[in-house]
């Protein structure tokens, strides 16, 4: 259990920073709303990502169930973890004076964007792998589609130009995201 406590640290310390940059950026657009303009769509993925960084926060709590802890295992954890950061600092740049608003800048970077969001994706179905063959098997029913759903989804966005596209997925995401956690961790 020490060892778990010590890996949770680190791990809080890379979300916390996540989602502090997410939320600073997200307070930016409150207190100089004419520097930039902001974009629905841009805003509801930050949502999204702080929705979901939140989450994993949370659900780390199975890391408990690994018996063994090694070295290969941790640093996977810390790389996972470090996308959720990359996503929030893509999300929000601490510069964005050669864009014209949130809406040129976030399509500008969609491809960076839901690329490291399907990689993100990959590192959940090993994260769940690592966390043995008990971890809620009642959801690895559907676990592989939700995951499969989630990777196609990324590609047609970064392929996508379209605001109709985009705020589809989404708000897709969003849902799904929501109906999960109600589902699978509302009873702890």
């Amino acid at each position: 259990m020490e060892t778990f406590s010590h890996i949770k640290t680190v791990l809080g310390i890379i979300l916390g920073h996540s989602i502090t940059h997410a939320l600073k950026g997200a307070v930016k657009l409150i207190e100089h709303p004419g520097r930039a303009k902001a974009y629905a769509v841009h805003l509801m993925w930050a949502f999204y990502m702080f929705l979901s960084t939140v989450y994993f926060w949370w659900f780390e709590i199975h890391l408990t169930e690994i018996k063994h802890w090694d070295f290969v295992k941790y640093i996977f954890l810390v790389v996972y973890v470090i996308t959720y950061f990359t996503l929030a600092a893509v999300l929000f740049p601490d510069d964005l004076r050669d864009y014209k608003d949130y809406r040129a800048y976030f399509f500008s970077r969609k491809k960076w964007f839901f690329g490291i969001l399907a990689i993100l994706f990959l590192f959940d179905s090993v994260d769940t792998y690592i966390k043995g063959p008990n971890y809620h098997l009642d959801m690895l029913r559907i676990y592989p589609v939700r995951e499969f759903i989630h990777l196609v989804a990324c590609i047609i966005a970064a392929r996508s130009n379209n605001k109709w596209i985009q705020l589809f997925i989404v708000s897709g995401f969003i849902i799904f995201q929501l109906v999960w956690i109600l589902h699978y961790y509302m009873n702890g």
